[in-house]
């Protein structure tokens, strides 16, 4: 007779998912901005981010685009690795929704403050809504995943039914 087999519980490692997901958060998301930008939803650069450290007429053309799109995968990253480190713990969409929020509040008003960014009430209202959206999407984005992975109820449950 066999020995029933015993049960290895295996644990996500967070600093890999964290890096993962960020990494995939950016691109898609990213990839998101670009797209409205192209289709003039926002007049805000794809490379926002980059532009204290460029000239903003290098950012207009393609390889600033490429930078703009790498910085944002950057972004996404370093928020990730927050948001896993800090509030995994959190259930549900809304903390993700909120974090995404609040990634868009500092940003853009802290940002501008900061004379990093083009102040949001010079912007078109079209590209204020655009970009806080996509802002909303990417944190949920970042947070149900991750609420997902460390909080889902049913990787427990199948976990005791099988015991």
């Amino acid at each position: 007779m066999s020995k029933p087999q015993q049960q290895r519980t295996v644990h996500t490692n967070p600093f890999v998912f964290a890096l993962e997901l960020g990494f995939f958060a950016g691109l898609f998301w990213g990839g998101a901005r670009w797209i409205m930008y192209t289709l003039h939803f926002t007049k805000v650069i794809p490379a926002f981010l980059a532009e204290p450290f460029f000239k903003h007429e290098f950012l207009l053309k393609p390889a600033g685009h490429l930078i703009g799109y790498l910085s944002f995968i950057l972004l996404s990253v370093i928020a990730t690795l927050i948001y896993v480190f800090v509030f995994r713990w959190l259930k549900g969409p809304w903390p993700g929704m909120i974090y995404g929020v609040l990634w868009w509040a500092g940003l853009f008003l802290a940002g501008s403050w900061l004379f990093l960014l083009q102040r949001p009430f010079r912007l078109p209202w079209n590209s204020v809504i655009s970009e806080f959206c996509v802002f909303l999407l990417w944190g949920l984005f970042i947070g149900y995943t991750v609420a997902m992975e460390y909080t889902d109820e049913r990787k427990r449950e199948r976990k005791s039914i099988l015991t």
